[in-house]
């Protein structure tokens, strides 16, 4: 029973809008299971019949059940419900209790604050209130505040029981693929053999190939799948399989559940601008838990660690803090592990090319780039790498014979491997058809409805066993489990020709980074004017230091022999540039960089060496040009040409566009009548 003093706070004005009715549980497990809660929200609508709302008046808002209060981003409801009481259609709002509106202070505060401004009630189950009386207002902020509250002592309790049971490492949580809970709730592999085989093929591979792209790259090459394990949804516990991709490996890589280590506390969440939340990844030392060896695991956690240092030192070679990128597919040997002999930075590379090849040249320029210096040191790449893999072939070779033993063991263990794996999904797919059929067999055949829907389950399975077969029995005529012939013949000249294999073009140049990075820890590079001084130290400890002539520049190797120049300075003497060019090419003399001379390249090598044009010869010879002929002989250049062409007057071409220089007029030059009846002659 109502109050006079309450009910006297209902007005004719507060009656004639509409009264709003907030219904809301925290999740989906509370509206399923705590049915009297939202019986008893529903029932305030009988409070407000009894404060003079009619029923048609009622608005019922519902459409947030499921959603947690503590923040109104997401909650339509809610914002319907704030748009209806700052637009003046709102006479009461009624909830249960404020939690149920609003768990958080400044989602509270700002409803009583319009609610104040239009004059709308607030209605629970313990009262009337108006925002604008400031008694009420005491009472509602209070009780904002103890919702609040309430919500933090909810959390921490849970939260101290989550801790507790983590710290112990017996806290139940979502495990990785390959790793499954028994019975009794302990910590296994698990127990499908074709999960455990690729995970542990994955570890191998990334082992082996050492970097997370190459183990995708691997597994696609040979055909592989994935299993991932659904975490929700109808099919959640259930395990599918897909194609491997690079963010799975690296969640596999960094996950020290596989290397039997129980952690918590690994990832961290914080707020977002909007009410979302984000995750964020922390250090080792602020885990809140983290116990080896406390089930089985696929690695040991020095290998773990192993993998996580590779990973840092893969980070895509980017970074100041980065000791060596992954090995890539550039020629330049030393790629990640050179360093400069002056300032003791990684030295970067730029390609050029030449001859149709990419020859590194190694920069350091970090501080050039970070305060606009010049660059600091830059070694011509090709030469420097050459010394080094020679050097590294006479480190290598007295251990050739264990290195190919190795090398041939490991790979037929890694090709077994994956034919292991492959053989798998085929005998899946035969489980499953053999599971459709029995299922099939087994039911009543005058049911028709339910044998036709068997039989077409039976039909997909089998279509699934055929494909599963067939492209099983397609990549074991590719990869058949054992070393192909090609990869012996191989294995068995890294024994007797190691040189031999190291300047094979077609030995990758990563593998060759691969067998450097084994066995040098660093070269550190100096330059002086005419030499290049590099200390290359070993992992085993020794160094060695290489001195070497500073190579030739581009532009000077590309220079044309002196013999050649001198060729064509004699042929000027006779020749304009194109009869000059078609002489050394009839001679098979090329230019600098190999190719056949044309006029324009005969044109440069005049030019860049300054050698005397065919014009300026004539002119020292005493021939002179078309104006001072004509001038001498009295005529018109015109009349000169005819001359020249009906064989009156003498020269000789200077260029290839017909151009000549003249000789000098003689005791007896000809008389301009002389030409009169060449007169109609014109130059061919």
């Amino acid at each position: 029973m109502l109050l006079d003093t309450t009910a006297s706070k209902v007005t004719a004005a507060h009656l004639s809008r509409r009264a709003v009715l907030y219904v809301r549980q925290s999740s989906l497990k509370h509206v399923i299971h705590n049915t009297e809660s939202a019986i008893r929200q529903y029932d305030l609508r009988g409070k407000a019949i009894a404060l003079g709302w009619a029923a048609d008046q009622i608005t019922v808002i519902d459409i947030d059940q499921g959603h947690s209060g503590a923040s109104a981003a997401g909650r339509e409801g809610f914002q319907q419900m704030v748009a209806e009481v700052s637009l003046g259609r709102a006479g009461i709002v009624l909830g249960l209790e404020c939690s149920r509106l609003a768990r958080n202070n400044a989602d509270w505060h700002q409803l009583l604050e319009i609610c104040a401004m239009t004059g709308t009630l607030i209605c629970d189950e313990d009262g009337l209130y108006d925002p604008r009386a400031f008694n009420d207002r005491l009472v509602l902020g209070m009780k904002g505040q103890i919702s609040e509250a309430e919500l933090h002592f909810i959390r921490a309790r849970l939260r101290g029981g989550i801790l507790s049971k983590a710290r112990r490492g017996e806290l139940i949580m979502p495990l990785p693929v390959g790793l499954a809970y028994d019975a009794a709730g302990h910590v296994i592999l698990d127990p499908d053999t074709a999960i455990q085989g690729a995970v542990r093929h994955l570890l191998a591979t990334f082992e082996a190939a050492g970097s997370a792209t190459a183990v995708v790259k691997a597994f696609r090459a040979a055909g592989l799948s994935f299993p991932w394990r659904h975490l929700k949804g109808p099919r959640k516990g259930e395990v599918d399989w897909q194609p491997l991709r690079h963010s799975t490996v690296l969640h596999v890589l960094h996950n020290p559940r596989y290397a039997g280590a129980f952690t918590y506390g690994r990832h961290r969440e914080r707020l977002l601008p909007g009410g979302k939340r984000g995750s964020i990844t922390v250090p080792r030392e602020e885990w809140i838990s983290f116990i080896p060896g406390a089930h089985p695991g696929y690695i040991t956690l020095d290998q773990y660690e192993a993998n996580i240092a590779r990973l840092t030192a893969n980070a895509a070679a980017h970074g100041r803090d980065r000791a060596a990128g992954p090995p890539r597919e550039g020629p330049a040997l030393l790629q990640g592990i050179i360093i400069c002999g002056r300032c003791g930075g990684r030295m970067t590379i730029r390609y050029h090319a030449r001859g149709g090849k990419d020859l590194p040249t190694y920069l350091c320029q970090r501080d050039g780039i970070d305060n606009a210096r010049p660059i600091c040191a830059a070694i011509p790449g090709h030469t420097l790498d050459d010394h080094v893999g020679q050097l590294l072939i006479a480190t290598l070779t007295p251990l050739a014979v264990e290195a190919a033993l190795q090398v041939s063991a490991e790979l037929g263990q890694r090709a077994a491997e994956a034919d292991a794996l492959r053989a798998t999904h085929v005998e899946r797919a035969r489980y499953h058809a053999d599971l459709a059929r029995r299922r099939y067999l087994a039911v009543d055949p005058a049911n028709r409805l339910v044998a036709d829907t068997l039989e077409a389950d039976w039909n997909t399975a089998l279509r699934a066993l055929g494909d599963a077969q067939a492209a099983y029995d397609k990549t074991r005529e590719q990869h058949d489990g054992q070393l192909t012939e090609a990869q012996k013949d191989r294995i068995a000249q890294l024994v007797t020709d190691l040189p031999g294999i190291w300047h094979d073009p077609a030995t990758p140049m990563r593998e060759r980074k691969r067998i450097a990075r084994l066995l040098l820890t660093d070269v550190t590079v100096t330059r002086t004017s005419d030499t290049i001084t590099a200390h290359v130290r070993l992992a085993g400890g020794q160094h060695r230091t290489l001195t070497l002539p500073v190579p030739d520049p581009a532009w000077k190797i590309r220079q044309t022999k002196a013999s050649t120049i001198a060729e064509i300075d004699k042929l000027l003497d006779h020749n304009t540039c194109a009869e000059t060019a078609s002489i050394l090419r009839s001679r098979g003399l090329p230019n600098g960089e190999g190719r056949q001379f044309t006029p324009t390249m005969v044109q440069r090598v005049i030019r860049t060496y300054q050698l005397p044009s065919r014009r300026q010869r004539l002119l020292d010879a005493g021939l002179i040009p078309l104006a001072q002929m004509a001038q001498q002989l009295g005529v018109s250049t015109g009349t000169v040409k005819i001359w020249y062409h009906a064989g009156i007057v003498s020269g000789q071409r200077y260029n290839d566009k017909g151009q000549v220089l003249y000789n000098p007029p003689g005791p007896n030059p000809p008389a301009p009548h002389q030409g009169r009846r060449h007169d109609t002659l014109r130059p061919a």
